[in-house]
């Protein structure tokens, strides 16, 4: 982020994790097949979606639709980011979102973080973080005290994963200060581990990313650091005129990111620069863990605010190579650094590819990095339009994917300036939404809904079809505003959707890539760890197929190695994707459980 009108700048598993939490056998011995409602309940069928069975399905217009139901759903939340005049960093930055299924019962239940006043003294009450339960029926209800949850801290952004593969989602909470890892004790109720699985990192930290960076079965966690930052005496910035402003960035200190590998029994190392993962003066505000190079093992793409992103190659064995500068996308394409805040990754181009989408500051662009492959990363954001659309906001939250079913890709970013002064014009911000036709990205956000007619400081952006019906819809945290829940309306065309269920790879299939053939099109979309801002999406890929009403063709690769294929798909439905059913590959291999351990024991041993 920069300062408004100031510096421009260009250039456990186990009994110690049951000991931890107090939580008993009760609920985690269930198994998330167990329940009719549970959509892993027919693990590797294609059953007709049951809320869009009979629905039309119609060739799409250009424009996706949305419409804010918060209220109709009893989804109330307002982020507080504390401002009170003093034009401090941190109230810039805050407001994340995670989507989870709190009981395995096939309804998308939804983390909302909360912020407070950072300056208060300690025995001042803060606000909670909050949580809802899907009631499937469209609402929700706020069960954040019967789950236990109590997270007072100043609150940014939410990463979900299973990290014990237990088969229910534990919540990881990025503070200013010290972290919150919940584990989910699989009957509706979370007890926080955090000291117990040494994941507290008390800096200020903004998203964090499940993923398998070492490919042993079970999740690692990122971590994004910001800023050396105290609010309780905080460094004085002012204007010209001698008015309070927001820092900006570059007069504060960087915190670095944090790695933490799991240990495979509930607790995890810090693991950073001894993995290649060399932090050099980033201040991380986004993160996207994907395949980016097509060689199987999964990447790290970091945004950085202000300074050059990072781009984590990694090598095997979970040790990396920063190599942002050399493929090209440490920088604009002149060369300059950014304002990098949010990340988005999808196949643009159906060329196999993941490409990535990252949001900026006021006045410079969001920023399109066309990934060619062997040839690395381009910045084609001028070529595509994206310099005109983009340079009059301040996005954060982003989401590319086909929200329309047209099968091509859209953008969502959630806009809103850090500048909150009294006065400033341009603070509240409308979203923007995008359409990709083949060669241009074009403005949809005028006929996007009422939505996009009003102003708003957004941040975190996260995608789920919660409502089952087959299309993702969106929720947006926005400070000193409520949540917004955008349920998508648009006129759509056909399309696929897939769950995964690891066995020898993680639960939820992070890092699982679909290749699915319609025709003469392929398409290519691998699940993600991190990606938008400070949030996380429901765990499913959704391919958008147009008017294609014929079967297709689908691939399946696991981050065990693992690959299947389903040779007839039929089309608007649901699948669900299990590993067990997925044959070994002739040229991979996965480690066996004494090899993962064997492998742990020896990197423990040389210290790293």
């Amino acid at each position: 982020m920069r300062q408004g009108n100031s510096i421009p700048l260009k250039s456990v598993i186990g009994i110690c994790l049951l000991i931890a939490c107090g939580c008993g056998r009760e609920g985690r011995d269930k198994k998330p097949g167990d329940g009719a409602a549970n959509p892993f309940a027919m693990s590797g069928a294609a059953d007709a979606h049951p809320k869009s069975a009979g629905r039309d399905v119609q060739p799409s217009t250009n424009c996706s639709l949305f419409r804010d139901v918060h209220e109709s759903a009893n989804l109330r939340h307002v982020y507080q980011n504390g401002e009170r005049g003093r034009a401090l960093l941190m109230e810039t930055t805050g407001g994340g979102a995670g989507w989870l299924d709190i009981d395995s019962d096939g309804h998308w239940d939804l983390y909302l973080n909360q912020g407070g006043d950072s300056t208060a003294a300690a025995d001042v009450p803060q606000p909670n973080d909050a949580l809802f339960r899907n009631r499937g029926d469209g609402t929700f209800d706020d069960v954040t005290a019967l789950a236990g949850i109590v997270e007072l801290r100043f609150s940014q952004g939410v990463a979900i994963g299973d990290f014990d593969n237990d088969g229910f989602d534990d919540i990881y909470v990025t503070n200013l200060g010290r972290n919150t890892l919940f584990h989910n004790r699989g009957d509706g109720t979370f007890c926080d581990v955090t000291g117990h699985a040494g994941v507290g990192d008390d800096r200020w930290s903004a998203s964090a990313a499940w993923a398998d960076l070492d490919l042993d079965g079970d999740l690692d966690l990122y971590v994004c650091n910001y800023c050396v930052y105290d609010p309780h005496n905080p460094r004085e910035c002012r204007s010209e005129k001698g008015e309070p402003r927001i820092c900006h960035p570059g007069e504060i200190p960087p915190w670095p990111d944090q790695c933490y590998f799991s240990q495979g029994d509930g607790t995890f190392v810090g693991e950073t620069e001894s993995r290649g993962l060399v932090d050099s003066g980033g201040r991380g505000l986004g993160v996207a863990v994907a395949d980016f190079n097509n060689d199987g093992l999964p990447d790290i793409l970091v945004t950085n605010d202000t300074t050059a992103n990072f781009y984590f190659v990694n090598l095997g064995g979970g040790r990396f190579e920063e190599r942002a500068a050399v493929d090209g996308c440490a920088t604009d394409f002149n060369g300059n650094t950014m304002a990098n805040m949010g990340v988005s990754v999808n196949d643009l181009d159906n060329d196999g590819n993941l490409d990535a989408y990252i949001t900026h500051f006021h006045m410079e662009s969001d920023t399109l990095y066309r990934n060619y492959g062997p040839a690395g990363f381009r910045d084609e954001s001028a070529v595509m339009g994206l310099r005109a659309l983009t340079m009059d906001r301040l996005a954060f939250g982003v989401v590319m994917a086909d929200f329309n079913q047209d099968g091509r890709m859209d953008v969502f970013t959630a806009c809103g300036h850090i500048e909150n002064s009294p006065g400033y014009p341009y603070y509240r911000m409308s979203p923007q939404l995008f359409a990709f036709d083949g060669r241009r990205w074009n403005d949809c956000s005028d006929c996007g809904g009422d939505y996009f007619r009003g102003k708003y400081v957004g941040r975190a952006v996260a995608a789920c079809d919660y409502d089952e019906d087959g299309d993702l819809d969106l929720v947006v945290a926005q400070e000193n505003d409520p949540a917004a829940l955008l349920r998508n309306e648009s006129q759509r065309g056909h399309w696929l959707k897939f769950f995964m269920r690891g066995r020898e790879s993680n639960r939820r299939g992070i890092g699982c890539r679909i290749s699915l053939r319609a025709g003469s099109v392929t398409y290519t979309q691998e699940l993600c760890g991190g990606t938008s801002y400070a949030c996380t999406h429901q765990p499913s890929l959704v391919f958008g197929l147009g008017p294609w009403n014929q079967p297709c063709q689908v691939t399946v690769r696991w981050p065990s190695g693992r690959t299947q294929s389903l040779e007839s798909v039929a089309v608007d439905r649901t699948v669900v994707l299990d590993e067990e059913q997925a044959r070994l590959a002739p040229d991979s291999r996965p480690a066996t459980q004494t090899e993962r351990s064997a492998g742990k024991r020896e990197r423990q041993k040389e210290g790293t």
